[in-house]
């Protein structure tokens, strides 16, 4: 592929935060923190250009972060990657510590969903009979 063949193919700094999510703000603040991969690219004129894989890595950074992995270790799991192969197991070894912390978190909210599912039920009861009058009532 040519480089002219590569330019066409790259995307601009808009385009990447449209298929993100991100914003052009936190798309500069990624490369600044040493989040991506890779080198991002620039034209002649030193505007950002993106490979389609700095776009794969992006959304997989987003729904690390969306899932809570905190920066730091998505700092530290994104210089593994720059690293190259050799540090697999450290890699699998971050992601599953995230993953156990996840399903602690959803854990969690299952639990908090059952007990407004169950006051839910007990408003939604009380409401049917027309005996809402004295629940949760500080007055009473």
């Amino acid at each position: 592929m040519t480089a002219q063949e590569s330019a066409e193919r790259s995307l601009s700094i808009g385009e990447v935060a449209e298929r993100t999510g991100l914003s052009v703000h936190a798309l500069r603040f990624y490369e600044r923190e040493g989040l991506l991969v890779g080198p991002v690219g620039r034209t002649s004129g030193g505007r950002r250009r993106y490979a389609s894989t700095d776009v794969d890595w992006l959304l997989v950074c987003v729904k690390l972060r969306e899932s809570g992995m905190p920066l730091a270790d998505l700092k530290h799991f994104a210089e593994l990657v720059r690293r190259g192969p050799g540090n697999e197991a450290e890699r699998l070894s971050l992601l599953d510590a995230h993953r156990r912390r996840v399903d602690a978190q959803i854990r969690a909210l299952e639990e908090c969903r059952s007990v407004i599912a169950w006051k839910v039920g007990v408003y939604a009861e009380h409401l049917e009979r027309g005996e809402a009058g004295g629940l949760w009532d500080p007055t009473v």
